[in-house]
């Protein structure tokens, strides 16, 4: 499942308000990039909460282009 675009981009990261990079591989998530967090989406749902945000392995999300 894929999120909206028109959702994408009024998303921004609860913790910093920066924006995010989505992506489906290897799993559905929204990073941010300012904070070093990912969001996990359930279901399309992006589950926006600080303390369920897992911290970022940029081996797993390298920065897009």
């Amino acid at each position: 499942m894929s999120l909206s675009p028109d959702l994408l981009q009024i998303l921004v990261c609860p913790k910093c308000k920066s924006s995010l990079d989505y992506y489906t591989a290897p799993a559905e998530v929204l990073v941010c990039r300012t904070c070093a967090l990912v969001y996990a989406v359930q279901d399309g749902i992006p589950v926006m909460l600080i303390d369920e945000a897992q911290p970022l392995d940029a081996t797993m999300y390298p920065p897009k282009a």
